[in-house]
């Protein structure tokens, strides 16, 4: 069990886990999306799907960060940074599906659920890894009471 906590308390993995979302993201973003037509037609469900995605990519990016550098890191690494970041990474992300047959892009939507989703992500990762730091950090007799 402390092996497995012990993963996560290591930035590496979470930057593996990054760079594996944004592969997952740019091959899904190349390739036409087709829902059955029995499928059930869900308002906004994309909108949902492009927030919930990218909350995933904030929470992995911060956690790294967070691992990386530190709680005592300043707000630009911990916050400005991942949340720039995923401004940008939507602009590209939408202006790339215009070249991508069956795909629509340069939604303004899109892009906005995208940027929200990861600051969100961010800004949850960043309320919460302390907990996680308490979680996994050794029970010492200073540390018991």
């Amino acid at each position: 069990m402390k092996r497995l906590i012990s993963i996560f308390t290591e930035p590496k993995p979470w930057l593996v886990l990054f760079i594996v979302w944004l592969l997952a993201l740019t091959i899904a973003s190349s390739f036409a999306v087709r829902l059955p037509d029995e499928a059930p037609k869900i308002p906004h469900f994309d909108k949902v799907t492009h927030f919930g995605y990218f909350f995933g990519g904030g929470i992995i990016l911060a956690t790294w960060l967070l691992l990386k550098h530190g709680v005592t890191s300043s707000r630009l690494t911990r916050y400005l940074f991942p949340i720039i970041f995923f401004g940008i990474f939507g602009v590209i992300d939408e202006y790339r599906q215009t070249f991508t047959p069956g795909r629509s892009g340069n939604d303004l939507f899109d892009w906005l659920a995208d940027f929200l989703g990861g600051t969100f992500g961010v800004l949850i990762a960043n309320h919460f890894h302390p907990l996680l730091l308490k979680f996994s950090s050794p029970i010492t007799p200073e540390t018991k009471n």
